[in-house]
């Protein structure tokens, strides 16, 4: 089966590729740097051709309101718009837990205007949200940093690892589109603070987290279970202690 991924040569897209070229499927990572780019419409016509699947993991390069918005939209509709043209018969999208309970930040609201699109486009689709990938927590406490101090949101964070979020892609891809949207998540519930601190002591890291509800995550101020997936949510395996292990050298 031919399975393009939108993002593929990222984080998770690298990871899939190479998932998806194990089981024998002939997965193409698209992204800029090989020819294909979804805001311009750039290779989208070549690459689509003959695929059966669209995965689509692209990301804004800018979270500004207005550019995360205008990406979201332009790269959604383009991307669509090929697909109906190359027959392409299931559009998977990864979306984020909570999306549309944030309209307060941009980015949320771009993701749910991708979300929309998607619904009322022609192609059958499947869409998965995620909860907050592992690795991006020292992103989160870098961008937080105020006068050497880490406020931080304690509301409840499900991270997952991104090992977790290719299984779920990869079983989801080549089956039949769900036509609805299904909710992953890593094992355990922790407020974000903690979340911090685990990290912060594994590198050694002496800064002081402090928990402030009203500190904004994305730009929107979080309720107590804001980023966790509902009932029937799918789970990782994968731990915060698992993750440090693998990814951060003893001190």
């Amino acid at each position: 089966m031919k399975i393009v991924v939108i993002g593929g040569t990222g984080r998770i897209g690298s990871r899939l590729v190479g998932s998806l070229k194990g089981l024998g499927h002939d997965a193409i990572p698209a992204a800029p740097e090989t020819g294909v780019n979804t805001l311009t419409g750039e290779g989208l016509s070549e690459v689509l051709a003959g695929a059966q699947v669209v995965v689509d993991l692209a990301n804004s390069p800018s979270f500004a309101d207005d550019a995360v918005m205008a990406f979201f939209q332009t790269a959604g509709r383009n991307l669509l718009a090929a697909e109906a043209a190359a027959g392409v018969k299931h559009h998977v999208a990864l979306s984020i837990v909570g999306a549309d309970q944030l309209p307060a930040s941009g980015y949320m609201r771009a993701k749910v205007a991708q979300e929309d699109l998607i619904k009322a486009g022609p192609i059958p689709y499947s869409l998965i949200r995620s909860t907050q990938f592992l690795p991006f927590i020292g992103g989160i406490v870098d961008s937080a940093v105020v006068d050497g101090q880490i406020p931080l949101s304690p509301a409840l964070m499900q991270p997952i690892h991104p090992d977790d979020v290719v299984a779920e892609l990869v079983a989801v891809a080549p089956g039949e589109p769900l036509n609805r949207t299904i909710e992953i998540g890593g094992p355990e519930a922790l407020p974000i603070t903690a979340f911090a601190e685990a990290y912060l002591r594994a590198k050694a890291d002496t800064r002081r987290v402090v928990a402030d509800p009203a500190a904004p995550y994305f730009g929107a101020v979080l309720e107590e279970r804001s980023l966790t997936p509902g009932p029937g949510a799918r789970l990782g395996t994968i731990t915060l202690a698992d993750w440090l292990r693998e990814s951060i050298p003893a001190a």
